[in-house]
């Protein structure tokens, strides 16, 4: 049973995710909730945001800042609802709500279709920052992986993005290739460095049963990565990135100081936060809810009038505590040694001393190969008895 939404008001968030599903190819690797289409929707797109938007207002659980601190569109590949769809956002969620001066607008774009067109479109609309899907500058993976974007692509990428006055930008890099990919990460990385942008995000390939990877895999076709490499590529990643300057403050997230994403460091924090579009997660505790993940059936509830919701979960203590030490653990903040009982105290020396962790002004955090086991630590900690 679900309680009155409404009861002791809504939950004020000033953060905000949209997603933007199209995507002209799904990749081998993709699980996300995505629709194959050359061209977005983008005003089927913005109509069924408006609808959910009047659902979320009827409901009563969230209610949006009179000024927004973030807004994130990812996707499927926002680049493809081309130059006007930012500023039909803007309609969409009000000029004075995005007119936060500190205000961090992250869009992302693939190569292949963040023309000049669209970057000025969306620099104009209100847009700062650009998180660019690059994956790779390999020919070959590129290939494999479905992207449609050349080795040249990312920096052409880059300098549409800075000509349009957008230099906030961030590239993403996945690692872990399966054995035939015949790829250089290491290569991947001095060229992610040329592009001298300031924010680095990675991403190890995970093979899921519903992709075409993951029927490669189910076949016998396709070999992943085994344990070894994977750990090596994240760990000289963390060594080559942090080597030039960049700071490891989330476990895949590299950035110069002050380029840190401030939209995910919400999820991190444990912030309330407003998701719309389809498959799109919404937290205000103890509930976290989603969005049916087929567009077709989350546009049809929309325009009907009704709430896309899928489903939802209530967080209970246990879940909240094992919840609270996963996200702490996984930044750079890690957590407060005060806030924790003296068996798990001694849990994390034990960590310490294996070269897992390290303590330092009242707070443990991770090191890159504590990083690698950091579910197996979340789970640990948690299960440790208090006393």
């Amino acid at each position: 049973m679900r309680p009155d939404a409404a009861a002791g008001g809504p939950t004020t968030v000033g953060s905000v995710y949209v997603h933007a599903p199209f995507c002209a190819r799904r990749c081998v690797y993709c699980d996300f909730a995505v629709q194959v289409r050359s061209v977005g929707d983008t005003s089927g797109w913005l109509e069924a945001l408006a609808g959910e938007m009047r659902a979320v207002q009827d409901e009563g659980l969230f209610g949006l800042a009179t000024r927004l601190q973030t807004l994130y569109v990812g996707g499927g590949t926002p680049s493809l609802l081309g130059p006007d769809a930012m500023a039909g956002l803007v309609d969409l969620i009000g000029v004075e709500r995005l007119s936060s001066p500190d205000l961090d607008w992250t869009a992302e774009a693939n190569p292949e279709s963040l023309t000049a067109d669209v970057a000025r479109g969306w620099r104009a609309a209100g847009v700062n920052r650009l998180s660019l899907g690059v994956q790779s500058f390999d020919a070959d993976a590129l290939r494999w992986m479905g992207r449609l974007h050349g080795s040249d692509g990312p920096g052409k990428a880059v300098a549409v993005a800075r000509d349009a006055g957008i230099d906030d930008l961030s590239v993403d890099l996945i690692f872990g290739l399966p054995d035939g990919v015949r790829a250089s990460w290491s290569a991947d990385l001095d060229q992610a460095l040329a592009l001298d942008v300031p924010h680095v995000s990675l991403y190890g390939l995970t093979v899921e049963s519903g992709t075409r990877l993951g029927r490669s895999v189910a076949e016998g076709r396709e070999q992943p990565a085994d344990e070894e490499r994977y750990r090596e590529e994240f760990l000289e990643a963390a060594r080559v990135l942090s080597g030039e300057g960049y700071v490891q403050y989330e476990v895949s997230n590299f950035a110069r100081p002050g380029h840190e994403s401030r939209h995910n460091s919400v999820y991190w924090s444990g912030a309330p936060y407003l998701g719309l579009g389809n498959g799109a997660h919404s937290y205000a505790h103890p509930v976290r809810r989603w969005n049916e993940r087929s567009w077709d059936a989350y546009a049809a509830e929309c325009r009907a009038g009704r709430s896309p919701e899928s489903d939802r979960e209530f967080l209970d203590h246990d879940a909240t505590r094992l919840e609270a030490y996963w996200l702490g653990l996984r930044t750079r903040g890690g957590l407060a040694l005060s806030d924790l009982t003296q068996p798990r105290v001694d849990v994390v020396s034990g960590w310490s001393a294996r070269g897992w962790a390290v303590t330092e002004g009242g707070r443990v955090r991770l090191t890159p190969e504590g990083w690698l086991l950091l579910d197996r630590l979340t789970v640990e900690l948690a299960a440790t008895p208090t006393g």
